[in-house]
């Protein structure tokens, strides 16, 4: 099975080359990025170059049952790859994100409700309307070029190799400093998906037919919230790790002001969920429990750490 991953080396993106290099499924894997991270180790081929020089493109010669798309954000990036592959493509599989729903609804989101069209400012915004305009655009160009395609739509990423200001940020507290923030007034509720899982589904849906045409919301069981995340860390740690921990209450804007990372939804207003069902009935996914896998996630840096 020849893949040919865009992006790939950061985090989602390098624990699917890592599983799928390691799958069992003779993966002949190419990977075309910037170059920041080498993952030759794991036998890929590594085309290094940005995703809209032609030259790189060409370079990335060959046909392939699958393009898995990581690191499209802005609009006409489907489009320039598409163009730019000189082979045959068999798959194209657009990792977008649970962000792209219309928001404010009050409703849990199948992958049937619709798309938010409105711009919002910063780069949050940015990310979110290029992903929505990313979506209509691989159904455009692939319909055009006759070539199945698939959309994963993550929660919020965590596990190991996560090195972005998230669960990882309070884990070095943790483990450096011996404290843990307690934000006394966040009331916000948010939803995950442990990296290996949503490694699992693009795996999935690879010549999956059922899956061609298809959106699939990825994430895991638990509705998690501040308090949940702050219990479910400190039951990851060993016992000499929380018997010296001190928790220290503050609001939303004391961390904020004073550089303590805020990385998921802190209010009511801001909170959007999702629906997992479809990737369930369809894909046959089944989600590690989000306790074990933040038990996976703290051993992991706890060891960089340290």
């Amino acid at each position: 099975m020849n893949l040919l991953v865009i992006g790939g080396s950061y985090f989602y993106g390098r624990v699917f080359v890592m599983e799928a290099a390691g799958s069992g499924r003779d993966c002949q894997i190419t990977l075309l990025n910037r170059g920041t991270y080498s993952m030759e180790d794991f036998g890929v081929r590594q085309v290094t170059g940005d995703r809209h020089s032609a030259a790189a493109l060409a370079a990335c010669d060959g046909d392939y049952d699958a393009v898995i798309d990581f690191c499209a954000y802005a609009a006409g990036d489907v489009e320039t790859a598409a163009a730019g592959i000189t082979g045959k493509i068999g798959q194209y599989i657009l990792i977008s994100t649970v962000d792209v729903y219309e928001r404010g609804s009050g409703l849990v989101k199948t992958e049937d409700h619709p798309l938010e069209r409105r711009h919002f400012g910063g780069e949050a915004g940015a990310y979110i309307a290029g992903k929505a305009a990313l979506e209509e655009e691989v159904r455009r160009v692939c319909g055009d070029r006759d070539i199945p395609y698939t959309v994963l739509r993550p929660a919020i990423l965590y596990g190991p190799y996560n090195y972005a200001p998230r669960e990882s940020a309070y884990i070095h507290m943790m483990v450096t400093e011996h404290t843990l923030p307690r934000f006394t007034d966040a009331d916000g509720r948010f939803q995950f998906v442990y990296v290996k899982d949503a490694a699992d589904a693009i795996l999935r849906v690879i010549g999956n037919r059922r899956a061609y045409g298809r959106a699939y919301n990825l994430c895991q069981e638990e509705i998690a919230d501040y308090p949940l995340l702050w219990e479910t860390l400190r039951a990851a740690a060993p016992p000499e790790v929380t018997e010296a921990l001190r928790e220290i209450p503050m609001t939303i804007a004391e961390a904020e002001a004073g550089q303590i990372p805020v990385p998921f939804p802190a209010t009511a207003q801001e909170t959007e969920l999702c629906d997992n069902t479809r990737s369930k009935e369809e894909l046959g996914m089944r989600y590690l429990d989000f306790a074990e896998g933040m038990r996976r996630t703290y051993r992991a840096f706890a060891h960089v750490f340290s």
